[in-house]
């Protein structure tokens, strides 16, 4: 036989392979291996089977592999599904509200069938448009003109009960769960409409030191327990908490465990704030300076400056921006991306707490009674309502005059004659302010025995006193239940951040309160 070329065919005696045969090709035999016998001149015969191609235990296992893996998908597809059902069925629902309004609104004959798709769907996107402005914080609710003026059986009820002054409360974001903690180092998660709570336990020193907690030092020894501020995360997922150690706690609110202990802070933490929609926490310190963390990755980020004195409150929406007050007479924002802040200064008092109204307003409250309102625009208050919790002097009846505007702008409430008020004690402290998240209502208290609602006024740019309502004691820290349909206060027998002033009728613990909305 003549020498075949390279590539031009088989040369003698060597193996040779049928295309029509090839496993490749083979059409019902595809799953069975062929193997060439050297004796019959490269015809092909099947010998062997799968089990023994594949090697018995390897088969089985891959053939377990690709049930999990088709278990796995049909589980992901069938997850996939259900979302879609729920969105179609939540768009369906808003079709039909929509369509109910239009038909109240309008009362006109019905049109063709295109034209009311096209419309209930230009409703719907409306629906989900103005939603998603009022969760963004670009558009106000107006909440504060539906509030029904408060009966006189409608009181503040004790909910929780603590040994010591309350000094911070949080809710979650459904509004179900409060979260509380005191001068005697109790946390408490708590349930909204029965009240029922449990402790969280605080873990041994060995495993603090574990989490990277150091030992407390200077006063910290004495007073180590107390914890100052609460945050609870957006997704309700963890709870932070900081105090006189110098630590940030972190805390996870399914088992009420402890997770991590951030060290870093040379001064108690005095304030704490998640932002909103992410897992960034934000402590501001007596040792002048605001810590970023990641309470997902359980690390720190960084340090902001700016304070000359100690920081007292924080606050923060959906934007990396800071609004602190200190005691150094200032309320600072700061810009994280921007790495920039701006300075407002208070006339002639010291700011003690603040919130965000929306991303270009602010309000606050100072040691000398007033609430102020405060833009972006400008580095004295738009508008200020002085003596917003003045103490009344004993044995005199006040009556509430109508509200006078002086030509600086600020208003002031109430008889003004030095005999019947006192704003430099510390009672009449607006020791903490809050606002119903998206809305134009607000609420400030002190301890001269009630808590004042507030309506903002978005294009009037001032605040409105609404109603008071009566509370016994140091309104240490106030929140405001989403809807608006209840106001959750902190009350102690004394300040949330000294001894400066005492009152023992009053019943440590956290108050609810309801609003009727019309």
């Amino acid at each position: 036989m003549k020498k075949n070329k390279k590539g031009l065919g088989p040369k003698k005696g060597s193996k040779r392979f049928s295309l029509s045969k090839d496993p490749f090709f083979a059409g019902n035999d595809s799953k069975r291996r062929r193997k060439v016998d050297d004796d019959d001149e490269g015809d092909v015969e099947g010998s062997e089977s799968d089990e023994e191609y594949l090697g018995g235990s390897d088969r089985d296992e891959a053939e377990e592999g690709d049930e999990d893996r088709d278990e796995d998908v049909a589980a992901k597809e069938t997850a996939d599904e259900a979302r879609k059902r729920l969105a179609v069925a939540h768009l369906e629902k808003l079709r039909e509200i929509a369509m109910r309004e239009k038909e109240e609104d309008d009362g006109e004959e019905e049109e063709e069938e295109e034209e009311e798709e096209g419309a209930r769907d230009s409703l719907v996107a409306q629906i989900l448009h103005k939603k998603q402005l009022e969760e963004s914080g670009r558009l106000r609710r107006s909440i504060a003109s539906r509030i029904r003026e408060p009966e006189a059986s409608d009181q503040f009820r004790v909910l929780v009960k603590h040994r010591q002054s309350v000094t911070a409360v949080a809710l979650s974001e459904d509004d179900l769960k409060g979260f509380s903690a005191s001068k005697d180092g109790t946390i408490m998660h708590w349930d909204v409409d029965s009240g029922k709570g449990e402790k969280y336990r605080w873990p041994s020193g060995e495993v603090l030191r574990s989490h990277g907690a150091k030992d407390p030092q200077g006063h910290a020894t004495k007073h180590s327990k107390t914890v100052l501020a609460l945050a609870v995360s957006s997704d309700g997922r963890y709870l932070a908490s900081g105090g006189s150690d110098r630590h940030v706690h972190l805390w996870d609110t399914r088992t009420r465990e402890h997770i991590q202990a951030f060290p870093g802070h040379r001064a108690p933490v005095s304030c704490l704030v998640f932002r909103q929609g992410s897992s960034e926490l934000f402590s501001g310190s007596y040792d002048r300076t605001v810590k970023i963390w990641n309470a997902e990755d359980r690390a720190y980020i960084n340090s902001l400056f700016g304070h000359q004195s100690e920081i007292l409150t924080i606050d923060c929406l959906r934007k990396e921006r800071i609004l602190t007050v200190g005691r150094d007479r200032s309320m600072q924002l700061f810009k994280v991306p921007e790495e920039s802040r701006l300075v407002f200064r208070a006339p002639a008092s010291s700011l003690e707490c603040c919130c965000f109204i929306s991303n270009d307003e602010f309000l606050s409250g100072s040691d000398d009674g007033s609430v102020e309102l405060w833009s972006v625009l400008r580095k004295k208050p738009v508008c200020m309502v002085k003596n917003a919790h003045a103490l009344l002097a004993a044995n005199k009846i006040f009556e509430q005059g109508e509200s006078e505007r002086i030509p600086n702008g600020h208003t002031e409430n109430g008889d003004h004659a030095s005999e019947s008020f006192d704003s430099s004690s510390a009672y009449s402290w607006v020791s903490s302010v809050a606002l119903c998240r998206g809305s134009d209502l607000a609420a400030s208290g002190a301890g001269n025995g009630s808590v004042r609602l507030w309506a903002v006024g978005s294009e009037t740019k001032d605040i409105q006193s609404l109603y008071d309502l009566p509370l016994v004691g140091f309104a240490n820290s106030l929140a405001f239940a989403k809807s608006g349909e209840f106001l959750v206060a902190g009350v102690g027998q004394e300040p949330r951040l000294g001894r400066w002033g005492r009152i023992p009728a009053a019943q440590n613990g956290v108050a609810v309160h309801s609003l009727t909305l019309c």
